[in-house]
């Protein structure tokens, strides 16, 4: 693919806690693992393998946290990318709320990271589902309810009209909830703390080191680059969208698409009049509108999507109509930053987490919720190299459906299918 893997210039990468390249791979090494991928998941598969005692080797295509990791809305949220209705109706009332235990765990993995590893990345808490049509909000109020009474969390709450507007200075919604559990983070600076641990834990991390392929044929698995060969007892594939092409066994069940954020000037005085409470939103669209205010208060925007191979030269000029229809009195406010990345999505929205052959195995397809998940799901690999497979197989089952026509078919049918969903948001 001809995607640009490097940080880009985001105001992310500008408030970055920067590391020092590592190296590229050069020549055959050996290790228990091999992982790919140094996003969330890869980086705390290699910590967790490393703390455990394994030798860890990682190969990062480009620098590490520069793929989605680095470039996402910073949203943390709760239970997994489809809601616990949907989750009844697919696995059952047990099921959908082991699998809520396992959101709730992953959040609490995440923030014992950060403080473990003295992880500076502006944690702040909060997150606001905004309803952008009237018929919406009974069943948000509704939901709020349900996870207070049917699994047992009281961090969520309804919002009526008006209590959402005193919140976020915007006349586009109708109410919603809010959810004080969830919150947002500088996630740039979080895959790069996870990458100081791992490294400090005795994971060899490699940069520029793009694994072109996978033989499983011999004594042992080989994931070969440019320069060198990596040999293992265990294959992790941690690149979410960005590994398209690696394994077909994966793309066929995950595919990137773009998505963009724009950074404005800071907005001072004015910051607490676009969000009060300082929490994170998230609109209750299909291609959602999502964001926050930054440490130097800026509103951190992020809007619209794109379903080709390239990322789009003015991200910033393209996500600023989206900010507009939600906050027109920011029309005189500068963009100082635009950028857009690419994230791994699946037919049903739900992660892709499968053992693709005795000795491989992978975790993609966050579809938007990556930051909470993530580095939970890279612990669980790590696990399931050791052999500890519970939660790990609970995620095996999921319904996650190849796409019809497998990767040459998957790209027009997700354009006609994310115009269809776009148009609806708009009627």
């Amino acid at each position: 693919m001809a995607f640009d893997t490097d940080h880009p210039k985001s105001w992310y990468a500008a408030t970055a806690r920067h590391l020092s390249p590592f190296p590229a791979l050069a020549g055959t090494v050996r290790a228990d693992v091999c992982v790919i991928g140094g996003g969330y998941t890869g980086l705390s598969a290699a910590l967790h393998l490393a703390e455990a005692g394994l030798d860890v080797v990682l190969l990062e295509a480009a620098r590490l946290g520069s793929g989605a990791s680095g470039r996402n809305g910073g949203q943390i949220h709760s239970g997994q990318r489809r809601d616990q209705d949907w989750l009844e109706a697919q696995v059952g009332i047990d099921d959908a709320k082991a699998l809520w235990r396992l959101a709730e765990d992953a959040k609490a993995l995440l923030h014992a990271l950060i403080e473990r590893h003295a992880i500076d990345c502006d944690v702040r808490p909060g997150l606001i589902v905004a309803d952008h049509k009237p018929g919406y909000v009974a069943h948000s109020h509704a939901y709020a309810r349900k996870l207070n009474e049917v699994y047992d969390y009281p961090q969520a709450a309804p919002l009526s009209r008006e209590e959402l507007r005193a919140l976020v200075g915007s006349d586009a919604y109708h109410g919603g909830m809010i959810d004080h559990g969830g919150g947002h983070l500088h996630p740039l600076n979080l895959a790069l703390g996870l990458a100081r641990a791992a490294s400090k834990a005795g994971a060899r991390l490699f940069e520029q080191s793009r694994a072109l392929g996978i033989d499983e044929s011999g004594a042992k698995a080989r994931a070969t680059t440019a320069g060198g060969v990596v040999e293992a007892d265990f294959v992790l594939e941690c690149g979410d969208g960005l590994q398209d092409g690696l394994d077909r066994r994966v793309d066929n069940y995950v595919m990137p698409i773009a998505n963009y954020i724009a950074a404005t000037q800071p907005l001072g005085a004015r910051a607490r009049d676009i969000i009060a409470n300082d929490a994170a939103v998230a609109d209750s669209r299909f291609v959602v509108n999502y964001y926050r205010l930054s440490a130097d208060g800026r509103l951190l925007f992020g809007g619209g999507e794109s379903y080709t191979r390239r990322l789009r030269p003015d991200p910033g000029a393209f996500v600023r109509p989206y900010m507009l229809k939600i906050f027109p009195q920011l029309a005189d406010v500068r963009i100082d930053y635009g950028w857009g990345g690419l994230l791994g999505i699946t037919m049903s929205r739900m992660p892709f987490v499968r053992r693709l052959s005795p000795r491989v195995l992978t975790a993609a397809g966050y579809s938007g919720q990556g930051v909470m998940l993530a580095p939970y799901f890279g612990k669980l690999l790590a696990q399931a190299v050791q052999g500890q497979l519970g939660a790990f197989d609970l995620l095996a089952g999921l319904p996650v459906p190849p796409f019809p026509g497998g990767p040459v078919m998957r790209w027009p049918l997700l354009v006609a299918g994310m115009s269809y969903f776009a148009l609806r948001d708009r009627l």
